[in-house]
């Protein structure tokens, strides 16, 4: 069916329900959404914070020691910049100075940043569950970060 979609759960654990539901994107980076898949099929994402969540910015993931140095096992990933929007819900990779250097950190924008428009890859939007993504501890890092207790996959 073409309505059909796959869907990146990530399990806040913020009391009842805390799921925020993301809809993938390959149509708009391929390489992103099958690198998302992989590490959230591995557990990789399993118990990771949120370690930097700047209030009318955005909320950061994805690093397995929590400071933003760290990343997966697995090669960057080459950059899929396109012109999806960096609004509130958008959910990007984020890198370092080198445009070819993403590999596991990812956020997800609070309010308009279009001025990260194609220069970082967007590779989902959420769907549902973004009241979750606000109420995540603030700080970098937060003194008590917010963590994905589990990421799952699945079609929409």
């Amino acid at each position: 069916m073409a309505d059909e979609y796959l869907t990146l759960t990530l399990d806040t654990g913020n009391g009842e329900g805390g799921d925020v539901k993301i809809k993938l994107r390959p149509d708009l980076a391929p390489g992103h959404v099958a690198r998302i898949k992989e590490l959230a099929g591995e557990g990789f994402y399993d118990g990771i914070a949120f370690h930097r969540v700047i209030p009318g910015f955005m909320a950061q993931g994805g690093c397995p020691n929590g400071t933003g140095m760290g990343g997966s096992s697995k090669p960057d990933l080459q950059a899929e910049f396109n012109n999806e929007p960096h609004v509130r819900g958008a959910c990007s990779m984020a890198r370092t100075n080198q445009p070819h250097s993403a590999n596991s950190q990812f956020f997800i924008v609070f309010d308009d940043a279009t001025f990260l428009d194609r220069q970082y890859t967007v590779w989902g939007n959420v769907i549902e569950g973004m009241d979750h993504v606000d109420a995540l501890p603030k700080g970098e890092p937060p003194r008590a970060p917010g963590k994905i207790v589990k990421a799952t996959v699945s079609e929409g």
